[in-house]
């Protein structure tokens, strides 16, 4: 099984905190995610800040969030069965590329330093390492707000709708 680490965001926190903490979540992340620019570093010694990732969430019940990260190794030729996942996924490329394709999209290229995006309960048809050579490396972040199995094997008959 893939090493995960999940973090329940809203488990302990009263009501008042909670919705700071949610409200805090959205700013950074509208902040960190404000458009696909680079800021440079003026010193050495300062971060090197790029976004690499920017999509709107569907709307999720605030009140049960939890966000489980999850890395995905494929060996070289490797790959998944079709599946589905209860929730939104944002995927980072580590090492390699990868193949993905989510029903009803193209089939996409993504290299180490990318990311990409699944709605949730999209039937992703493809994920496999695009090498034959050398292993893919991405890390899968879950953003749930309800308690479901990760990922499903999709039927078939769900494949070719």
């Amino acid at each position: 099984m893939w090493p995960y680490l999940t973090v329940p965001l809203a488990a302990s926190l009263n009501p008042m905190r909670k919705q700071f903490f949610i409200s805090s979540l959205v700013l950074l992340c509208s902040t960190a995610c404000a458009g696909a620019q680079e800021t440079s570093a003026s010193s050495p010694l300062k971060p090197r800040v790029k976004t690499v990732f920017l999509h709107a969430l569907p709307p999720l019940d605030g009140t049960r969030l939890q966000v489980t990260a999850v890395e995905v190794t494929y060996p070289p030729g490797g790959s998944s069965l079709p599946h589905t996942h209860p929730c939104p996924v944002i995927g980072y490329v580590l090492h390699g590329a990868v193949r993905m394709q989510v029903q009803g999209a193209p089939q996409s290229l993504y290299k180490a330093g990318e990311s990409f995006y699944e709605p949730p309960n999209g039937i992703h048809l493809v994920s496999k390492n695009a090498s034959t050579q050398e292993p893919a490396i991405f890390l899968a972040y879950f953003i749930c707000d309800h308690s479901a199995p990760l990922s499903t094997e999709v039927p078939q008959s769900k494949q070719e709708r």
